[in-house]
């Protein structure tokens, strides 16, 4: 039986219950949950943690095969290693000696099922007792002392001449039940080594490690998976569906000015089957009398202390739907959280930059209340 073990604990110094905030619009944990839930190599796996919140989230998830371990507390501190987690888990389990032992890192979000399934196989092609992974970096490497580490500084060879050096990425290890518990050590043995790309190097410690790792996670992963079936259609108002403006009359009267093609499109996407909705922070009889004529399926206004992305999750259960089937567009900070939450997002081009660099976000060429919605119904249908 093979078992993938991923260790997470409520305390984090640097980033705030970072395994469970929120990375490309998933628990951080999530990813690694994911990968192994899809490989037809792992028989269970467990999350080990000391945390309610942990806990709930993960059991949110509702994989087959992931159960929750909950660990002693004294090996949930800042000076407790991981090796004394996984040795507390394996003596209060009943495995096989013989079983085998996946230590998944959750900070390593990038490593997908491909990765599980062919470390497996190369593990057991050399006949190792154990594995880790690596990613090859080419970069010059000195000494203290002023002596170059790997390589002729009088010779310097051109980086696709050089073979470089092996560097540990943390993604994940592979050891039997019977070898940690001998060595007491995730590794033992004869050690293979599973080179993974070089952009799963990042493990996130940092905040700039967060930053960079969500960018190489929607370069490398996320644009490469098919796009989702959208179901729902969500948008806000000023800036989207109007130019942003404020008009007032003499009498103190206001008025908000629409694309007439942008109401179009909405009447194109009921056609084709998929609900609509407005969620904006002011509340005014305007933008309810505009959602009224648009036929919108849901108008959210005020919103009140609510968020927006808890808005549409609120929306997403009653459609029993996930933010993966929901596109959105939208042009200000407080869309941020909800655009990069979603399956597809769209902005109009005089959006915020905070907004305009979300990672594939769409860039309309259309500018708020000129038919930008219009142009992001037509890019859906």
């Amino acid at each position: 039986m093979n078992i993938a073990f991923i260790p997470v604990r409520c305390g984090s110094k640097s980033i705030p219950f970072k395994n469970i905030k929120e990375f490309c619009g998933k628990p951080l944990v999530y990813w690694n949950l994911e990968a192994l839930q899809n490989s037809s190599n792992i028989d269970e796996i467990y999350v080990a943690t000391d945390c309610k919140e942990i806990k709930d989230i993960v059991n949110s998830f509702n994989f087959s095969k992931v159960k929750v371990y909950e660990r002693d507390t004294k090996n949930a501190n800042d000076t407790a290693s991981t090796e004394s987690v996984m040795l507390e888990f394996i003596n209060k389990k009943n495995f096989d000696d013989k079983d085998l032992f996946f230590l998944v890192q959750a900070t390593s979000p990038l490593t997908q099922t491909k990765d599980f399934d062919e470390a497996l196989k190369k593990l057991k092609e050399d006949k190792s007792d154990s594995l880790l992974t690596c990613i090859r970096t080419k970069r010059f490497i000195w000494n203290n002392d002023g002596t170059s580490l790997n390589y002729d500084y009088l010779n310097r060879p051109r980086r696709q001449d050089f073979d470089g050096m092996l560097m540990e990425n943390g993604a994940f290890y592979i050891n039997s039940i019977q070898n940690i518990i001998k060595e007491q050590n995730r590794l033992s043995g004869k050690i293979s080594i599973y080179a993974m790309e070089e952009h799963t190097a990042v493990e996130i410690d940092e905040e700039d490690d967060w930053l960079i790792a969500e960018k190489l996670m929607h370069k490398h992963i996320l644009s490469k998976r098919p796009k989702p079936a959208i179901k729902l259609f969500l948008s806000d108002v000023d800036g989207t569906l109007t130019d942003a403006g404020m008009y007032y009359g003499e009498n103190g009267e206001e008025f908000k000015k629409f694309n007439t093609h942008d109401g179009k499109g909405f009447e194109l996407l009921r056609k084709a089957g998929i609900k609509t909705g407005i969620i904006t922070s002011e509340n005014t009889k305007i933008v309810e009398n505009r959602a009224k004529k648009m036929k919108v399926d849901y108008l959210y206004q005020g919103l009140e202390h609510k968020g927006k992305l808890e808005i549409a999750k609120e929306i997403c259960k009653k459609e029993n739907i996930t933010l993966d089937e929901v596109a959105y567009i939208g042009d200000d900070i407080n869309c941020k959280e909800l655009l990069e939450s979603v399956g597809i997002c769209a902005c109009p081009n005089n959006s915020l930059e905070e907004i305009l660099s979300i990672p594939n976000i769409i860039k309309l060429s259309k500018s708020g209340g000129d038919g930008a919605v219009r142009e992001f119904v037509n890019k859906l249908l």
